[in-house]
């Protein structure tokens, strides 16, 4: 695992806070619960890709296919 996928994160988590308390406080939070899942949606296509690798890495590992 490389630590760049975890500063990607955080920087996702960050920008969807900032973002989302900026809305909040201007009276939409409707926009502001939609850029909370948005971001999630994005936070959970990186994992995704990261357990996707690794299942990549198990079958060559064990040679499976």
């Amino acid at each position: 695992m490389d630590i760049s996928i975890i500063f990607k994160i955080a920087g996702i988590g960050l920008i969807t806070i900032v973002v989302s308390q900026i809305l909040q406080h201007s009276g939409k939070g409707e926009l502001a619960t939609l850029t909370n899942l948005a971001g999630l949606v994005l936070v959970l296509a990186v994992v995704l890709n990261m357990i996707g690798e690794l299942f990549d890495t198990i079958k060559t590992m064990f040679s499976l296919y």
